[in-house]
């Protein structure tokens, strides 16, 4: 009888594990599958570029391009970040002073002397390093109108050292100019974080249009690799609202990681640090490695 009751115990047990498996859901209820770490690589390269890219300011593009590749460097994947805002922001996160730049990725567009490797710096995070930016780039904009084949400047600038790298993540200014079109031209993917609020809701289509027509004209290949939602409030309808929106929208487009709202980012930011190293144990830390375990896991990256 004991046995019997061990073998009904276990029975429950296996049940109820299931059913917690069964009841893990994303924001919009769609059943949360399980994204393991992703598996050691043996040999390195060639990256695959994915351009963080949202015409709307604030929404999280840095923070997402420098935790995500700081995520990917923690699994083993060499990441190289491209700030590719005049603003600097994604150079000042890993720990670089734009002011104090003797070369930059205005240099490397701009001087056909001056290759990537002169550009890159190292970060503190190992496997991650970043292309920086300061102004300077904001003159780019102006000085690419008169070049041939302007709009893939950047990608013959990436070209040498994608053998280097698994993962490369451009950090595009909040626009849709030269500059956005330049790194839609060189990516294979991009991936849009939306803030949950209705006004960046609305200029999504917008950004899905202008990549269809970069996809079109002047890169086939290239990929909407998934809609991010940042700064995501479960406990507001508002953000569940926008979220079930996109998703009715954009249907699996919508990726099944979310980004919380928390004070920890911008404490990050100021310690020019990625979340993933100021406060490794905090879910802000582990949503970002979730979306990189998602991202190889549908094989958008590395």
């Amino acid at each position: 009888m004991a046995r019997v009751s061990d073998a009904l115990g276990n029975d429950t047990l296996f049940a109820r594990a299931a059913t917690e498996a069964q009841e893990r859901r994303d924001a919009v209820g769609r059943v949360l599958p399980h994204f393991p770490d992703p598996v050691p690589l043996g040999t390195h390269g060639p990256a695959r570029i994915i351009a963080m890219c949202n015409q709307k300011g604030g929404v999280g593009k840095t923070t997402t391009t420098i935790n995500l590749g700081a995520a990917l460097a923690e699994y083993g994947r060499r990441v190289l970040l491209v700030d590719f805002d005049p603003q600097g922001a994604a150079s000042v996160g890993v720990g670089v002073n734009p002011h104090e730049l003797e070369l930059s990725v205005y240099n490397l567009l701009m001087e056909r002397t001056v290759q990537a490797t002169d550009v890159i710096l190292s970060t503190a995070i190992e496997n991650l390093d970043v292309l920086p930016a300061n102004i300077d780039l904001s003159a780019a904009e102006v000085q690419l109108v008169g070049e041939v084949a302007r709009e893939s400047v950047l990608a013959r600038a990436l070209r040498p050292v994608l053998d280097r790298y698994d993962v490369i993540l451009v950090d595009c200014q909040p626009s849709l100019g030269l500059l956005t079109v330049n790194a839609l031209t060189a990516a294979h993917g991009v991936l849009i974080p939306l803030e949950c609020e209705f006004f960046a809701l609305r200029g999504v289509a917008l950004l899905v249009e202008t990549i269809e027509k970069v996809r079109d004209r002047l890169n086939p290949g290239l990929e909407i690799d998934g809609i991010l939602p940042t700064m995501f409030d479960s406990r507001t309808l508002h953000s569940r609202e926008v979220v079930a929106r996109v998703h009715e929208a954009f249907g699996d487009t919508l990726l099944h990681t979310v980004i919380g709202r928390t004070v920890k980012f911008p404490d990050a930011s100021v310690a020019a640090e990625p979340i993933t190293a100021y406060a490794p144990n905090h879910p802000g830390a582990e949503a970002y490695r979730q979306l990189a375990r998602e991202l190889v896991a549908r094989g958008d990256a590395a």
